[in-house]
């Protein structure tokens, strides 16, 4: 970050000679103004690019990105004009100074930021100049003819030091979480999904075999069994179609999974389409029937999967009819 004006050129002159300020030392200043707070934005924005758009969770990000970014800024450009010092440079000891003697502004202290670009496209090579310049530029402190000096250490050295170590302490936790919620919103939840398919793939048509197969003999209980295997929601709708069933001549009514697949899938819900094969009645009156329907599950609060809906795309009909 940067230390200004009065302040600067005071401390500076307090030592034997100007003494210019050693590579080393900037990186150091340089690397806590800026570095840090720019992983921050860095995670966020990564992590952004793989959360839905406009959701919660992606607006934590972008706000967290926002606010990083702008704690640099503040810090590197206006911090200096208040107090005197930038967090890094107070740090280090060193500051920024105009070598015509003039203050150095917010404005000035920008330009030289936006300077550094051409650092940085000279592939790197402007950064690296005060290695060997005699006068230890950079080409922004060529461009805006400024120096970066070695000054007499803040009068708080021991709170700089606390501040810098919260500060670069919050910006690892920040880039933590922002990890934390690309693996507990993104990766863990497709995760989550893969085990909803298999669980569903194994265990579905299980279930709708089970919901759909009853035996006059032992009718109130296999009724009973398929309720227990269904929503509050589809419940009743199920319920009514058994109340039919029990008004009618029920004869055995037997189904099993053909083939399926799994059309949707979250964590906690998954719609499968399922080809069921069975038998309908008895002795010589038995007939072997096939039936196409899709399923809505949604796993319960104890774990289990059950159907919320079943909409009947093909009705049961003779196996082989159509063909």
């Amino acid at each position: 970050m940067t230390v200004v004006v009065e302040k600067t050129r005071t401390a500076a002159q307090d030592l034997p000679e100007k003494a210019l300020a050693p590579w080393r030392v900037r990186v150091g200043a340089f690397s806590v103004d800026v570095l840090a707070g720019l992983a921050v934005a860095i995670t966020m924005a990564l992590v952004s690019f793989t959360l839905p758009p406009y959701g919660a969770w992606w607006w934590v990000c972008m706000v967290v990105c926002g606010l990083a970014v702008l704690a640099v800024l503040v810090n590197r450009l206006l911090l200096p004009t208040i107090t005197g010092w930038s967090l890094g440079r107070a740090l280090f000891g060193i500051a920024v100074a105009r070598r015509d003697g003039k203050e150095v502004s917010p404005w000035w202290l920008l330009l030289r930021d936006l300077a550094h670009l051409l650092d940085t496209a000279a592939l790197l090579v402007g950064w690296f100049w005060p290695l060997w310049d005699a006068q230890r530029r950079t080409f922004a402190d060529m461009l805006l003819g400024t120096e970066v000096l070695r000054v007499v250490p803040h009068e708080w050295a021991e709170q700089v030091r606390k501040w810098t170590a919260a500060a670069l302490v919050a910006a690892a936790v920040l880039c933590l979480a922002g990890a934390g919620i690309g693996y507990g919103v993104v990766y863990a939840r497709a995760q989550a999904t893969d085990r909803t398919r298999a669980e569903i793939s194994t265990q579905g048509p299980k279930i709708v075999a089970q919901m759909l197969t009853y035996d006059p003999k032992n009718l109130h209980d296999d009724f009973a069994r398929a309720l227990n295997l269904t929503t509050d929601r589809y419940r009743h709708d199920l319920a009514a179609q058994q109340e039919v069933v029990q008004k009618g001549h029920p004869v055995i009514n037997e189904y099993w999974g053909s083939t399926n697949s799994v059309l949707a899938a979250t964590p906690n819900s998954a719609t499968m389409l399922l080809f069921l094969q069975g038998r309908r009645g008895e002795g010589p009156d038995v007939r072997y029937i096939t039936a196409s329907v899709r399923v809505k599950f949604i796993r319960s609060g104890d774990g289990r999967w059950l159907v919320d809906d079943l909409t009947v795309l093909a009705k049961p009909k003779p196996a082989g009819e159509g063909k």
